[in-house]
């Protein structure tokens, strides 16, 4: 197995302060990063736009009637494109969890940090609505700069006023989106336009979410990233010397000098990389956990590679061992060991879905006491919980199997449960006390129309 990477907070090798969002005393350094163009910058814009907009899309989607993603946690009711869950279907959450756990292990192994770059939500909502909003508000990095250092003017009150009346809608806006998911898209607009007082539970996640949202993208941001969220913490685990991330060629760039100079290397140290990072990071100090693959510094390079007429990648895509000049491995231990396990989980997840029924049924016993003598005859008194687990309506038949000398009388023996609904079905058994000699078992058996019949027990009880 290779060895964990040493990710550590890089210093600048000159001043040794160090270089990212954090000062040396552990202050925060507002991050302004520059514009950037290239192949990365509008391949990570479209990804933005697509993610967006399949977020902000699956709540019109219908699949079978239903929304393609709709959590209605208040009558346990789930649907997930196509597929119909209820409450005694969340043990396949484990599997979901598992999987999409040891996925990101699997992914981080293979390519880095790319979900952080290109897929996660904190990096798609701040650089795919709030950041374009910031630019187009406030103009770009050396005019933010400089406006913040100087006076508080009209013009300054009304661009930063523009900007978080702007960030408010956009966080409302996420909020609303979210909340579809686990009310569904006519609730929400049933909601919308009544008064709060009569929803007020969605509405004050409504408002916790907007705010929570607002104070993380027009504010927190790189901060989320580098001082809470836990798997920038644990990447230098996941990756090896083999692993995809964006680093510097230190063979190529270094020693840094003017473009004009001899015996130097391809880094004219201009510093483009590190204004145009997001978490304020010197890619060039090595591999850092501020870093989230966002490419930025990529293309930043490459242009200033294309001016000075050198070739590209100076910062690129590569492993820690390419820009040693050393192979890369894709199959290695590491990801052998990941790919053996996504396999196994894969296999057993299928084997446990495909257990699952269409619907649920339990024979309980009626609380209190266990079993009545009266009028020369012992009854017992039971109930069958009987849930429909389909997205359509079904019709149930319950039919008791018991001794000849027993009664067993079932109110409704023919049962129709809408989608994803539930009943209690009573059900007695009676026998003479002179025939009852010791405790036996009944059946009751279900069965769903044109589908699966399923048999449950119990024990009749009586004095002995």
């Amino acid at each position: 197995m290779a060895k964990h990477l040493p990710v550590v907070q890089a210093q600048d090798p000159t001043t040794g302060l160090v270089k990212s969002s954090l000062r040396a005393d552990g202050t925060r350094e507002v991050v302004h990063p520059a514009d950037v163009r290239g192949r990365f910058a509008k391949a990570r814009r479209i990804v933005f736009v697509l993610l967006i907009a399949i977020w902000a899309g699956l709540p019109w989607v219908k699949i079978g009637g239903n929304p393609a993603v709709f959590l209605d946690i208040q009558h346990r009711k789930f649907f997930l494109f196509g597929a119909t869950f209820n409450a005694q279907d969340l043990w396949l959450l484990f599997f979901l969890l598992t999987g999409l756990g040891f996925g990101l292990v699997f992914l981080t192994a293979l390519a880095g940090r790319v979900f952080c770059g290109w897929a996660c939500p904190q990096t798609v909502f701040l650089e795919g609505i709030f950041r374009p909003i910031e630019r187009w508000i406030e103009g770009p990095r050396e005019a933010r700069i400089r406006r913040n250092a100087g006076k508080w003017t009209r013009e300054k009150l009304v661009r930063k006023v523009a900007k978080h009346a702007l960030y408010v809608v956009a966080a409302l806006f996420v909020s609303h989106v979210f909340l579809a998911y686990f009310v569904s898209l006519p609730g929400l607009f049933q909601m919308v336009q009544g008064p709060p007082a009569e929803h007020w539970e969605a509405f004050a996640w409504m408002m916790g979410t907007s705010a929570v949202f607002y104070f993380d993208f027009a504010h927190f941001r790189e901060q989320t990233c580098v001082g809470i969220c836990p798997y920038g913490r644990m990447q230098s685990v996941m990756m090896d010397e083999h692993s995809l991330v964006v680093g510097y060629d230190v063979g190529r760039g270094e020693p840094r000098g003017k473009v004009n100079q001899k015996d130097k290397g391809d880094c004219i140290d201009c510093k483009r990389c590190v204004v145009v990072c997001p978490t304020g990071i010197d890619i060039r100090n090595g591999l850092q956990l501020d870093c989230i693959a966002c490419t930025a510094c990529i293309d930043a390079c490459d242009e200033i590679m294309d001016k000075v007429g050198r070739p590209r990648g100076l910062i690129r895509y590569d492993s820690l061992a390419g820009l040693a000049a050393q192979k890369r491995r894709v199959v290695r231990p590491r990801t052998v060991l990941l790919t053996v396990l996504l396999v196994v989980g894969g296999i057993v997840f299928a084997v446990a879905a495909s257990k699952r029924t269409d619907f649920e049924a339990n024979l309980l016993r009626l609380p209190g006491a266990p079993y009545v003598v009266e009028n020369g005859a012992v009854r017992n008194a039971f109930q069958i919980h009987l849930i429909n687990k389909r997205a359509e309506e079904a019709v149930f038949t319950i039919a008791p199997d018991a001794p000849p000398s027993a009664q067993a009388i079932v109110p409704m023996k023919e049962v129709k449960l809408d989608a994803l609904a539930s009943t209690y079905v009573p059900i007695f058994v009676t026998m003479p006390t002179e025939s009852f000699s010791a405790d036996f078992a009944i059946e009751v058996r279900v069965r769903r129309d044109g589908g699966d019949e399923r048999v449950y027990k119990a024990k009749f009880l009586g004095p002995n």
